[in-house]
């Protein structure tokens, strides 16, 4: 464990995809790990439960000011768990419902990444990515939450799902279309072209590209001296800037974003016949 920090636990039993950390050097201060590197962090509907419950105890956490979001090993995510259920601690997917599972509990799990977006973006706290590797589909979606980027030099990023014969959900393309702008995010969605850190800085959706290995140091630096800053004004101007950008891209969530994934799922499996 990195010096500075203690384990936080959750209300859920068992935290099976996430490490959380308290920052006893830096009070104020939580560390989440997507913490499946074995899959590199691939996000599971396990992973997506973790993650909203995690999101709904920093709510209440008066003391929490900054949260910094990372991935454990050589990546930050892979996106959307996309394989085959095995049983192992977290890999429930996302690609292909149960065969027992009934149309509204489907409609239920695709809205998973949507509704761990909306918790992500919701915290009140200042947010953080510590970007330590590539980060793909729905990382990326992840990432346009968080408030500040900082990714490594070797850090890539790529948005496949077109290119996988799914639209791109999780209600994405607001965020996306507010962090890049209209022209850039159709290129990046369409095209499904990997694009590198400097890239991701020169287009502004990364406030930095620091030195690989170097994501989680630079992260804890910015938050000491957010820390160090009188936390009333820190909160209002997070506020402030969340309620201006939501008047210029509006983010709230279109009621067909998972049903468009369904309908997506429905039109393979008849291509394929």
């Amino acid at each position: 464990m990195t010096p500075g920090l203690s384990t936080q636990h959750s209300g859920l039993s068992t935290l099976e995809t996430l490490t959380v950390t308290r920052d006893t050097a830096l009070p104020g201060l939580v560390t989440v790990t997507l913490d499946r590197p074995e899959k590199l962090n691939a996000i599971s509907f396990r992973m997506h439960s973790e993650l909203q419950e995690v999101c709904r105890q920093l709510q209440d956490d008066p003391e929490a000011r900054v949260v910094i979001f990372t991935g454990a090993g050589r990546a930050f995510s892979a996106g959307a768990d996309l394989g085959s259920r095995n049983g192992a601690a977290g890999a429930t997917p996302l690609a292909t419902p149960a065969r027992d599972e009934t149309p509204l509990a489907e409609r239920l799990r695709a809205s998973a990444g949507s509704r761990t977006s909306a918790a992500l973006e919701g915290l009140d706290q200042v947010t953080i990515a510590a970007v330590n590797g590539l980060a793909i589909g729905g990382a990326v979606v992840f990432l346009a939450c968080l408030d500040i980027r900082i990714a490594e030099q070797s850090a890539w990023f790529s948005i496949p799902e077109v290119d996988l014969d799914i639209p791109l959900t999780w209600n994405a393309l607001p965020r996306l279309m507010r962090e890049l702008g209209p022209a850039r995010t159709k290129e990046l969605v369409l095209m499904c072209d990997r694009f590198s850190a400097e890239d991701a800085c020169r287009w502004g959706f990364v406030n930095r590209v620091v030195p690989d290995g170097e994501s989680l140091t630079n992260a804890r630096e910015m938050a000491a001296r957010l820390l160090a800053k009188d936390p009333m004004s820190v909160a209002l101007t997070k506020s402030e800037c969340n309620a201006l950008a939501a008047e210029m891209v509006p983010t709230a969530p279109s009621n067909h974003d998972r049903d468009y994934l369904i309908l997506a799922r429905l039109l393979g499996k008849e291509r394929k016949k």
